[in-house]
């Protein structure tokens, strides 16, 4: 099956109805999507985003403490991501106020998941299409589209963790990436303690792209900082 790289974006889902929490985690989750934080307030949404970082934002306008257009702009101040705005709140004004303000879409309430399914594919292509790199590197190539890696005419597949330090990497390939960094990227919020699990997925990776583990050429290792991915160029 393809490897869909949209599917590991980070979703905040916002909306102070559970029922409504509960039907689109279902939903993303019946569908591949799996990293999904929850909050029903502006004050728990505007906490978590913090820490969590997504890369993509589902606000209902009527919130408890505030409105999701006021959570927008203060969410959009702190990280420029896509939103999409699924309410009850259909009217006009309001549509005209959603997008004036940046949001990507507006959906009313009822909706069909469907739908709900295809407009945040759409909005998730139309703002990471950049993130589907064939990437060459000395002697393999790295296929991020189906999360694996070519060497020798044999196709390796890459396991969660592996693709989520290789990506780190490659979007800053050339340069120098901290350990703390990796481990963050790699394990979320409490990157913390996660150092030797790293060292073995750094190991294991380089058994994938290196024709001699042992001295790599591409995964490089900075003593002391973190490491360096060589990249020969890109393909389509």
């Amino acid at each position: 099956m393809k490897f869909d790289y949209l599917k590991r974006k980070r979703i905040l889902l916002v909306d102070d109805e559970q029922a409504i929490l509960d039907m689109v985690l279902s939903i993303l989750h019946e569908d591949g999507f799996q990293n999904i934080a929850t909050a029903k307030s502006v004050k728990e949404a505007v906490e978590l985003s913090e820490a969590y970082r997504p890369e993509l934002a589902i606000l209902d306008v009527m919130l408890p403490d505030g409105s999701g257009f006021a959570l927008m702009e203060v969410l959009k101040s702190k990280a420029d991501y896509p939103v999409l705005f699924l309410t009850a709140r259909g009217e006009d004004d309001d549509k005209f106020r959603g997008f004036g303000l940046g949001a990507d879409d507006y959906m009313v309430k009822p909706f069909l998941p469907k739908e709900l399914l295809f407009r945040i594919h759409a909005i998730l292509r139309r703002s990471y299409k950049a993130e589907n790199p064939f990437v060459k590197l000395a002697d393999s190539e790295i296929d991020f589209d189906r999360a694996e890696v070519i060497r020798n005419g044999e196709h390796i597949s890459l396991t969660a963790k592996e693709y989520d330090i290789l990506t780190a990497l490659y979007r800053n390939a050339g340069r120098i990436v901290t350990i703390d960094a990796l481990c963050e990227a790699a394990w979320g919020d409490n990157p913390f303690g996660y150092e030797n699990s790293l060292m073995a997925h750094i190991r294991r990776i380089r058994e994938k792209v290196e024709v001699n583990p042992s001295r790599p050429v591409s995964l490089i290792t900075i003593k002391g900082l973190g490491y360096k991915l060589i990249v020969e160029e890109n393909g389509s």
